[in-house]
């Protein structure tokens, strides 16, 4: 996708409003230099306290990383664990929260290391857009495929990669063409790009230098696009693009009944407890779509039919509202009273297809425990997690040709296919159209660690036009 193209989508504009929220992620092989960039874009636009700019200079110095005297290391204001500084490495995914004039952040920087997809797996699964930074020098890489199939994997909605120390091969316009054909190449063999997959923009920076970081550089008078926080700043979010194709869902957390006992502080805020007494609601968090006052809705409970009625009022932060949309957290009332708990799942009346024990699904595999046919897991999809049974590996993904290969395991950091058999069924839906009722988790039932991060395909022979492979 070109530059131009890329900017002048028609919600660019709309998305750049003051109150939005954005979430991105960086990804990339070892030292290509993600905590700098991070740094760069955190010390560039002024959202670093004075207090903790004197602490990395000062450990900066102490160590030597910053260079020139009175230089800095920006990568020490992400990389926060004692032996990612000493070593000069990120080991574990660090968050930042910072904003701008026309937006706030959420940043989670990964590492780069193999043994840590798992990391960057977590901090680009709920992310809006995904920084890959390719070094200048070294080009496309293994660990570059891997990520670049992982955010395809994911549906993430926006892919920009930087390639970066573009300094240190003297501001070249010939290398950064060749590796953005070969960024487009492998971008066009997983779909990336293209069929509302997600865009996939490529700019040249030097985290180092700050050029085309926060401002366009003078450096590089061939390139013609944005600087990487402007992109940033204009791209709409997820949730602001499927809102309006995804419809209503909402996983209960927790059911509200006071029944006449309100917290102290609610009643001196003028709350009648005796008004109460009656209530009933049900809390949880919007995944998907939007809730209006008068709505039909069906509460789906494991091993029941759908019980449908109507939302009769909508609770947020003490007052009542008329509609709520993802990713509101609220308190949702209902006509009926239906027997509903933590772990059923209400959604838009007619929307949901029937519940199935058996799931076919792409896998992450993040465990260093291998995945076997036949292995007893844990599966938990929202609030509800219930047992299953492997019944069958069909494939894993080769990052040479972007084919499934087959095999009957899959190993740390493989994605591949298999088929699950649940112990109760459940409302899971194709992740290709509902990025959070699609989604799920392995878990080892026997210390409770994570095997997996799974995505929901359509079981085979159902509507093959829909049907979503890697």
């Amino acid at each position: 996708m070109s530059t131009e193209t890329f900017l002048a989508g028609p919600d660019l504009a709309s998305a750049a409003l003051p109150t939005t929220l954005f979430r991105f992620a960086t990804a990339g092989s070892v030292d290509d230099g993600k905590s700098t960039l991070v740094g760069r874009l955190l010390h560039d636009s002024k959202a670093i306290l004075a207090d903790q700019l004197d602490a990395v200079a000062r450990t900066s110095a102490d160590r030597g990383f910053g260079g020139s005297a009175g230089g800095i290391d920006l990568a020490l204001l992400t990389d926060g664990l004692r032996a990612e500084r000493e070593q000069g490495i990120t080991i574990d995914v660090a968050y930042r929260y910072f904003a701008t004039d026309r937006r706030s952040f959420i940043l989670a920087d990964c590492p780069g290391h193999v043994q840590y997809t798992k990391n960057t797996v977590t901090g680009a699964s709920t992310a809006d857009a995904v920084v890959v930074l390719i070094d200048a020098r070294k080009g496309v890489l293994e660990q570059t495929r891997r990520h670049l199939s992982v955010l395809q994997l994911l549906r993430v909605a926006h892919v920009i990669v930087a390639v970066n120390k573009i300094d240190l091969v003297e501001f070249s316009e010939d290398v950064f063409r060749a590796i953005e054909a070969d960024v487009q190449q492998v971008g066009r063999e997983l779909g990336l790009g293209s069929d509302g997959v997600a865009d996939l923009l490529v700019i040249p920076v030097s985290a180092l230098d700050g050029d085309n970081v926060v401002d366009r550089s003078d450096r590089t008078p061939w390139y013609d696009g944005p600087a990487l926080l402007e992109v940033l700043e204009t791209l709409p979010a997820a949730d602001e693009l499927e809102s309006h194709l995804e419809s209503f869902r909402f996983p209960v957390q927790l059911v509200v009944r006071p029944q006449g006992a309100l917290a102290p502080d609610a009643v001196a805020g003028g709350l009648d407890p005796e008004a109460y007494r009656d209530y009933r609601a049900y809390a949880g968090q919007i995944t998907e779509g939007s809730v209006k006052l008068g709505d039909q809705v069906s509460v789906l409970t494991p091993g029941q039919a759908p019980r449908t009625t109507t939302v009769t009022g909508i609770d947020f932060a003490g007052r009542e509202l008329a509609e709520a949309a993802a990713p509101q957290s609220v308190a949702l009332r209902l006509a009926d009273e239906f027997d509903v708990a933590r772990g059923d799942t209400i959604a838009a009346a007619g929307t949901v297809r029937e519940a199935s024990a058996d799931v076919y699904a792409a896998l992450c595999w993040l465990s260093p425990k291998p995945l076997r046919e036949g292995a007893k897991v844990l599966v938990k999809h929202g609030t509800r997690t219930v047992q299953a049974l492997v019944r069958n590996v069909t494939g894993k993904l080769d990052l040479a040709s972007f084919q499934l290969e087959p095999t009957t395991t899959l190993e740390l950091n493989d994605i591949g296919h298999a088929q699950l058999r649940l112990a109760a069924p459940l409302p899971l839906e194709n992740y290709l159209h509902h990025r959070r009722t699609g989604a799920f988790l392995v878990i080892d039932p026997l210390d409770g660690n994570t095997l997996a991060a799974g995505l929901v395909n359509d079981h085979p022979g159902d509507h093959e036009d829909e049907r979503y492979s890697i």
